[in-house]
């Protein structure tokens, strides 16, 4: 099991719900651990995000809910995690919550500098292709190619601040992930 991947968009069909207790997610319409291909589906160090990032309900609340490492498969619709310490704490389920599989950095789901949890600031780990990165060129959101960790804040004076850091250089990351990079930060 590797720290990281190049996958930023891996098969997440279907929709899951979270024992906090256990750290169980119980999947309805996925295919955790199906053989197949190549990487396609959630495999035990992939991280499982919970909710669509920048989503909005009618409420105008957030359905992002954080990251967690996958640590065991049971069936292809069970799967546990490791660790709820980066998720917000809010109900995932009962009615099932849309989720994306990701190989970006394990290192980022216990860092709390990307923990959704008392955040004053919006955060995350994004998986950038080299289109991702021209199209960014001359930008606010402008870096390299690989696993790039955004924050994003007003200052003092109102003022949109970017600061970005390269977690992992790579090339042949393969994005298509939610949201896209640079568009929907």
């Amino acid at each position: 099991m590797a720290l990281w991947g190049n996958n930023d968009n891996l098969n997440s069909a279907g929709t899951v719900v979270l024992n906090y207790s256990t750290g169980v997610v119980t999947g309805t319409g996925t295919t955790f651990g199906a053989a197949g291909a190549g990487h396609t589906e959630a495999r035990v160090g992939d991280i499982i995000r919970f909710g669509i990032r920048d989503g909005k309900t009618s409420n105008g609340f957030t359905t992002y809910f954080g990251d967690a490492v996958i640590v065991s498969i049971a069936s292809g619709t069970s799967l546990t995690i490791g660790s709820t310490a980066n998720l917000t704490g809010g109900a995932i389920g009962p009615i099932g919550t849309s989720f994306t599989i990701s190989q970006c950095p394990k290192s980022t789901v216990l860092n709390s500098a990307y923990s959704q949890v008392d955040s004053d600031s919006d955060k995350f780990v994004y998986g950038v292709a080299q289109g991702g990165s021209e199209t960014s060129n001359g930008g606010q959101y402008e870096t390299g190619v690989g696993w790039v960790g955004i924050q994003t804040y007003m200052d003092n004076e109102g003022n949109l601040r970017v600061k970005k850091e390269i977690l992992v250089a790579m090339s042949g990351i393969s994005t298509g992930n939610v949201p896209a990079f640079p568009d929907d930060k």
